[in-house]
């Protein structure tokens, strides 16, 4: 509780002027930007609602570059960009979503899932062919909107409802609106704002006992909710605040203290959060707070390991709290769009601190290197990938742990959000017309900035980070231009450094801050940021006394040696996947990944400080710009480690449950290798204790 007090106070830490080469620059460390400006270049909250501590850019803003650029054209050259190929979701023929007038089949959620992350990928990368394939599909949309206002597929799915008075399911229209405004935002296409509009109209006349009755819409509909306030607040027409409290009102509870209302684990990191986006409407802390209950009641529960994410397969369960429970892949892209959704509105560092987490040390590991297949569910203890039914020690019964691009019907889909949403989010606006470095990537990034009309600046940011801890910030500005700058302090770093020009700032900041840097910037300007990483071990005592072990923002796994076995892909699928006869398995392979070595080590620790325990070893960045496979990453550890022998695989085919720590063994001391948890694609991050 006193974290969540801390985030609702607006709090100045420190304050210092300096005067460089006849520049007056000014330097807090705030805990959030403040909230008397209103950005004048771009749409934030309007009045009543909260005002954003944060403003996302619009889609295709920002530049990236680095690593995460690599991500992003992996992505086009694999599943996201080529999944119209392979998937009978997105074969346009017979439809729903592409017939114009919602007739067909595939009318559910997986066009709107793929067309989310495609699109803001295409605006990334530029890419003419994508972005027409994009429009064509919003063309569809379009024109399936109905006299009354209602859009897309609904015929077929009504029909099979028991009660013919109910009205289709909403949950696939949510995250095709969510499609429509980052459209919207690259495009500056004028029908996005009417189209909504009569949509929202068309909702408002539908009676309560009607509105978010099944499942998956009624726990999701904070994702409407959201978008109710994107279209306020290009209108501010007044009705729309009336329909957002209708929606609240008709959405699971998230507010249920020491409960949730389902355990499902992509609900539970998609609808957390809807609390706080109401609260942008009530300014009622309850709400707030209520968001923050439930990210830290799920992972008290079952996210006492490391990875930002919790253990719960498909569903949470009682009793399955071990390392070795998974989590979807669709549950880490939600995660990360959560915590960058509410960075925006709590100003929270915390919040791009777990989304860094989960983008860094769980996500890279659910897809394959070349982004062209992937598995439903990935653990922090993961050593056998295959096609075998794990359940019940993994819930779901089926083969969900395989490396493949012809199943996994949701995350299929919906993976392909992660990466540009996170690009999207390197860079954000703030009330004072500014600028944030909130996700540190190489990038660039042309912002109207300053208090006057007409000004720009272009931000070209240089670093490895999280591999290396300098990130280097270069301005670019056709005239001397004046605006705040902020550096986000990660919550694990202690005694940043800042230099201007080559000049250190005498400052004082603390993790988990803002450094707020006000200047005259010039062109040629250059700000360094070095962001200290040291080892820290954590102990999940919670989980039978285990330990993790981090170096700045990584996590570390035991490196074990991976072993690939071709499979047949479209025989070893969920019973619910669907994929096109044609698509070539030569280019689309499927894998198991078994362990080629010993596994099952605990850790060796002694009294002594940890650089005396661990080496930590920096290597040269890797000429493919790819730095999460075993053999490219660009630092490892050196540890000492023993073999459990009784820590074995069990019946179900899984890792065995932690032994409690410490462990006493009789096996001889290991040099063991310890490489960055984002990297093992079979890893063990969860270690026991060994004596």
């Amino acid at each position: 509780m006193k974290k969540i007090l801390k985030c609702l106070a607006c709090g100045v830490l420190a304050f210092s002027t300096f005067s460089f080469a006849q520049q007056n620059i000014q330097v807090k460390v705030v805990q959030k930007p403040a909230l008397n400006n209103i950005n004048i270049f771009y749409t934030a909250n309007k009045s009543p609602l909260q005002s954003l501590y944060f403003i996302k850019l619009p889609a295709g803003t920002i530049k990236p570059g680095g690593w995460v650029l690599k991500f992003l054209e992996l992505q086009r050259d694999g599943l996201t960009g080529q999944l119209g190929n392979i998937s009978a979701w997105l074969n346009k023929n017979n439809n729903a979503w592409f017939s114009g007038n919602g007739e067909g089949d595939h009318g559910w959620e997986e066009v709107p899932y793929w067309l989310k992350g495609y699109g803001n990928l295409a605006y990334l990368l530029s890419d003419a062919k994508m972005i027409s394939e994009t429009k064509s599909w919003i063309e569809k949309v379009f024109e399936s909107q109905q006299p009354n206002g209602y859009f897309g597929p609904g015929i077929i799915e009504q029909s099979k409802r028991s009660d013919k008075n109910a009205i289709p399911d909403l949950w696939p229209n949510m995250i095709m609106l969510w499609c429509l405004q980052s459209y919207y935002e690259y495009s500056n296409d004028a029908r996005v704002i009417p189209f909504m509009k009569k949509y929202f109209k068309w909702q408002t006349t539908i009676a309560d006992t009607l509105l978010l009755k099944t499942y998956w819409e009624n726990s999701r509909g904070g994702d409407n909710l959201y978008s109710i306030y994107w279209l306020y607040n290009r209108t501010g027409e007044k009705w729309l605040l009336d329909l957002s409290v209708k929606i609240h009102n008709a959405t699971a509870n998230w507010m249920q203290a020491g409960n949730l209302p389902n355990w499902h684990n992509v609900n539970v990191a998609q609808c957390f959060r809807e609390p706080a986006t109401y609260y942008m409407q009530t300014k009622n802390s309850a709400h707030l707070n209520a968001t923050y209950n439930n990210f830290y009641l799920v992972r008290n529960l079952y996210g006492q390991m490391p990875g930002g994410m919790f253990g719960a397969d498909e569903n949470a369960r009682k009793g399955f709290d071990d390392p070795r429970q998974a989590v979807e892949t669709c549950g880490m892209v939600e995660q990360m769009a959560s915590d960058e959704i509410l960075t925006t509105i709590t100003g929270d560092p915390m919040w791009a601190d777990n989304c860094e987490d989960v983008a860094f040390n769980t996500y890279p590991a659910a897809v394959m290197p070349d982004f062209k297949a992937l598995r439903y569910l990935t653990a922090p203890n993961m050593v056998i990938s295959d096609s075998r039914n794990h359940a019940p020690g993994i819930q779901n019964e089926g083969p969900f742990l395989m490396m493949n691009p012809f199943s996994s019907r949701c995350c299929q889909h919906n993976h392909a959000q992660g990466w540009p949403y996170y690009a999207e989010h390197l860079w954000m606006a703030t009330p004072d017309n500014g600028i944030a470095a909130m996700l540190y990537c190489n990038s660039e990034v042309t912002i109207h900035v300053g208090n006057k009309k007409g000004k720009s600046a272009t931000l070209i940011q240089t670093t490895n980070y999280p591999f290396d801890d300098r990130v280097k910030i270069k301005v670019g500005a056709t005239s001397a231009t004046g605006f705040p700058l902020y550096l986000r302090i990660p919550g694990w770093c202690n005694n940043p450094l800042v230099t201007i020009n080559g000049q250190p700032l005498n400052i004082n900041a603390t993790a988990g801050c803002y450094i707020r840097i006000e200047n005259k910037w010039q062109q040629g300007d250059i700000i360094e940021l070095n962001l200290p990483m040291s080892l820290r071990l954590k102990k999940w005592e919670k989980n039978k006394n285990s330990v993790s072990l981090n170096y700045g923002p990584l996590s570390f796994s035991l490196k074990i040696d991976e072993a690939y076995k071709l499979m047949d892909g479209k025989k070893a699928i969920q019973w619910d996947s669907r994929f096109q006869a044609g698509a070539d398995q030569s280019k689309w392979p499927s894998y198991e990944i078994y362990p080629a070595s010993m596994w099952n080590y605990g850790l060796l620790l002694n009294n002594k400080p940890l650089n005396e325990q661990f080496q930590v070893i920096k290597k040269a960045w890797p000429v493919n710009n790819y730095p999460f496979t075993p053999g490219d990453v660009p630092i490892i550890i050196k540890a000492k480690g023993k073999i459990i022998p009784e820590w074995t695989i069990d019946k179900y085919g899984l890792c065995d449950t932690l032994p409690q720590s410490p462990v006493a063994v009789s096996t001889k001391t290991d040099d063991i290798e310890l490489i960055p948890m984002g990297a093992a694609r079979l890893r063990i991050s969860s270690f026991p204790v060994v004596q």
